[in-house]
């Protein structure tokens, strides 16, 4: 008999079982009683009856699947319509939908900097999201890891980039948002020093949309840059729109590009109408309730905080997000498994993960949630604190 070519990985699997960093897969019920402040459904649409509705009204008149990839049978005006309103909401001249927001920041990346002369420069935040990474891995251009949220180092990275086109294009990436702590990037800093250099600044605003901005139309928005001809975003249709997928958001020449150019949406099969049609819904709410992004902002500035006052080293929150130190992985998962234990669901993030090698609870304020449920959930965490001294 032969030998078992993967065979290593279940010694991978023991090492990493040993050092408390194993994962595994936990399927809920639909009536799961645990209250979630784990996933990213920051406004509480995911089970909102018209985005539901409009999510089943969807798959009932345009079918089950998209059918193809978008250039050849998947795009449907469903889609079309969601990209126009989407656009419009967040500020920008035209939208791509991509069938997720990973396969967006891949798409947006590599179409961006893969010139055909070659030569180009990525420079990407140091805590970017791990999409940004595999984009920067796959593009050809090379890339330079700045310090986290510090425009004058990217300043230094853009500095040793010559601004001659031969020379290829230059793109700054950072996350609107940074999902492991809830940090917001200074976004019109790197603006500045991105035109300064003439380099592009594309935003991953997936923790953005929905939450930050007025009525929230997302950070680069709220920053004065949606619309500029130097900045693209990218969204996903999965935390605050409560369904799934991702877009892209730029200028119309910039769209047509990616249509053209990005792999990820070249050779992907289209969103499902399901998906694309429980976005737009999700979207059109938002547009009538814009007072939900300020409530979620007031809740997560609620958990931090009823945390902070306990003594504990939670995070400041610029959106959703509230973080929340632990001395180990393993007093991580004990402790998590201690608030699930007691009624509440939160996230678990340890390396590799996190960027910084510490493990956290994570936690996501939801503004669909009143002010005595999320305070109540704020005890829960700190009764299950992990004993130190």
């Amino acid at each position: 008999m032969s030998q078992d070519p993967f065979a290593w990985t279940a010694e991978a699997l023991r090492k990493r079982r040993a050092a408390g960093l194993l994962r595994t897969l936990a399927p809920r019920p639909a009536d799961s009683p645990l209250l979630d402040l784990a996933g990213n459904d920051y406004l509480g649409l995911s089970r909102h009856p018209d985005v539901v509705r409009a999510a089943a009204e969807a798959a009932l008149h345009w079918g089950a699947g998209a059918s193809g990839s978008r250039l050849v049978t998947g795009s449907t005006e469903l889609h079309a319509r969601l990209e126009s309103e989407l656009a419009d909401f967040c500020g920008f001249e035209a939208a791509l939908v991509l069938s997720s927001g990973y396969a967006a920041n891949l798409a947006a990346v590599t179409a961006l900097t893969n010139a055909p002369g070659g030569g180009g420069l990525l420079v990407s935040d140091a805590h970017n999201h791990a999409s940004l990474i595999d984009g920067c891995r796959l593009s050809r251009a090379r890339t330079a890891v700045a310090a986290h949220a510090d425009p004058e180092a990217v300043a230094k990275e853009l500095a040793g980039h010559p601004r001659q086109a031969a020379e290829g294009p230059a793109l700054v990436v950072t996350d609107s948002v940074f999902s492991v702590d809830g940090d917001a990037a200074p976004l019109a800093e790197l603006a500045g020093v991105c035109s300064a250099a003439g380099a592009g600044l594309l935003v991953d605003d997936a923790h953005g949309l929905g939450v930050l901005g007025d009525g929230g139309r997302g950070a680069a928005r709220a920053a004065g840059l949606a619309g500029t001809p130097g900045t693209v975003a990218t969204v996903t249709l999965s935390k605050s729109l409560g369904s799934q997928g991702g877009a892209v958001l730029g200028p119309a020449h910039v769209i047509a590009h990616l249509v053209n150019t990005a792999r990820t949406f070249i050779f992907d099969t289209g969103l499902a109408p399901a998906a694309a049609g429980g976005a737009l819904g999700a979207l059109r709410l938002l547009r009538a309730e814009p007072e939900r992004a300020a409530r979620t902002r007031a809740a997560a500035a609620g958990l931090h905080t009823r945390l902070t006052a306990a003594g504990l080293a939670a995070t400041r929150p610029d959106a959703a997000v509230v973080s929340v130190r632990a001395p180990s992985p393993q007093v991580a998962v004990e402790w998590a498994a201690a608030c699930r234990a007691a009624g509440i669901q939160v996230g678990c993030f340890r390396p590799p993960s996190v960027p910084d090698g510490i493990s956290r609870l994570r936690l996501t304020a939801r503004g669909d949630l009143a002010e005595q449920v999320l305070a109540d959930a704020a005890d829960t965490v700190i009764a299950a604190a992990p004993r130190t001294g």
